[in-house]
């Protein structure tokens, strides 16, 4: 029997507890889920009692989390990032495998011969972006390749939305589908990039300032910013050479402009804490950010004014009518005390970007491939559009959970040998994760060429 451990039940892993159940007696598995709090897994887990169980842990208690480790063939880490460390260094520690859909951080990079010598994999990198973008992209940049061609660009997008028929009238277009905190502070810092052999470079005040649209067929339009470090990914998908290159967030049109607003206002700064009182409101929050010159505004109304003569914004534009529409000119109470803006803001969008259990969301990708091949140019575009179920059932929780639980499988059988820190660009690993996803699941990517 193979002993499956599995940090971390929230909502990402849905999808991905459902595989392991399903796969559980056919591969001879036993699965426990460790959760801060695995109450809500007991409804889930009551079918099972025979390939899995649930039980209490707290991250910090790592003589415990040392423990389950040591028990485990095979460790699936849904917690957040920062956790990540703690629990690689004991799958090293104990010779055990560890498969989780977060960045390769450089504290786990720095294990990669020590996971080598233990003849283990740390699988990083191995969910939606980052894990399937990678391996959807390497599908495409090695099927060039093995024709002859030579790569001159790639540009690759990705989203996390609400489907059409959720966005109702949330102007936004938008609600939280993933970790709310990532998404107040994405962006922040400079976005690298390359554009016909340059380096070029967007520091975060200009970011969602500088989008580029992008169409998906039968999905309409969206439009892209650009991601901290693209130039990353030229080593991993053995890109040295390319001269265009960049990597981007989808947002549907308008989004940004709005965000970057919110940008400029000071309200996604998270170094600064304000020592301010939980009964603070929106309202005095904003007067606090406009300049002094500005006179104290009788009204909602008058305040959104003025916010937008400070702007440079129309009062009816679609920038403003955002902003009012999150409720930050009104008395509202800001909730948290001594907070930076950053949480204040993440704190009001947990409410106005809530998912409803009818609520459909919806992940958007995208790769725009351009290569020569036979003295000509040739470009491929490649779409992918997942759409979730319901609130619980997500697009995230099954793009972000399935290639990881294939991933485990693929573990399991000794089917993927690779030692050491791994991110899914080897085709034995994601040639039967691509496979098994559009075969079983419906989860593929549509491709469109031309010359």
């Amino acid at each position: 029997m193979t002993r499956l451990l599995l940090l971390g039940a929230g909502r990402s892993a849905t999808s991905l507890i459902q595989y392991l159940l399903r796969h559980a007696a056919s591969e001879n598995w036993f699965l426990t889920v460790a959760d801060v709090n695995p109450a809500h897994l007991v409804p889930v887990l009551a079918a099972h009692t025979e390939h899995a169980h649930a039980l209490s842990l707290d991250i910090h208690d790592e003589a415990r989390l040392e423990e389950l480790v040591e028990q485990a063939d095979i460790v699936l880490s849904m917690l957040p990032a920062l956790f990540h460390g703690v629990v690689a260094r004991a799958c090293v520690k104990h010779r055990r495998h560890l498969a989780t859909a977060s960045y390769v951080s450089e504290e786990i990079r720095a294990l990669h011969e020590e996971a080598q010598t233990a003849g283990i994999t740390l699988l990083m990198e191995c969910g939606l972006d980052p894990g399937l973008d990678h391996m959807s992209a390497m599908a495409v940049i090695e099927r060039i390749r093995k024709q002859g061609g030579h790569l001159t660009s790639f540009r690759s997008y990705c989203g996390g939305l609400l489907a059409p028929d959720s966005e109702g009238d949330n102007p936004w277009r938008y609600k939280f589908t993933w970790n709310p905190r990532n998404v107040v502070l994405a962006g922040q810092g400079t976005a690298k990039y390359l554009q016909n052999g340059r380096a070029r470079f967007i520091p975060y005040q200009h970011l969602f300032a500088r989008t580029t649209a992008v169409e998906v067929p039968s999905y309409g339009t969206f439009e892209g910013y650009a991601n901290r470090n693209s130039l990353s990914y030229r080593e991993p998908y053995g890109l040295h050479d390319i001269p265009s290159m960049q990597r981007g967030t989808l947002r549907r049109p308008g989004y940004c402009a709005a965000w970057h607003a919110l940008v400029r206002l000071g309200l996604t700064d998270d170094v600064v804490r304000l020592g301010n009182a939980s009964d603070l409101t929106w309202r005095e929050l904003l007067e606090a950010y406009l300049p002094v010159s500005v006179p104290r505004a009788a009204t909602e109304t008058e305040l959104a004014m003025q916010c937008a003569d400070y702007l440079n914004l129309h009062f009816a534009g679609p920038e403003m009518q955002r902003l009012q529409w999150l409720g930050i000119f009104t008395d509202r109470v800001v909730g948290v005390a001594d907070a930076t803006p950053a949480q204040l803001l993440e704190h009001l969008l947990t409410e106005k970007w809530q998912l409803q259990p009818h609520d459909h969301d919806m992940i958007v990708m995208q790769h725009l491939f351009g290569f020569e091949l036979d003295g000509r140019q040739h470009h491929l575009t490649a779409s992918l559009v997942v759409l979730g179920d319901d609130a619980t059932n997500t697009a995230m929780a099954k793009t972000v959970g399935l290639p990881l639980g294939m991933a485990v499988r693929l573990l399991a059988r000794n089917e993927f040998t690779h030692r050491g820190v791994v991110i899914p660009t080897h085709p034995d690993l994601y040639e039967p994760i691509l496979a098994e996803l559009a075969a079983d699941y419906h989860i593929e990517f549509v491709e469109e060429a031309s010359a």
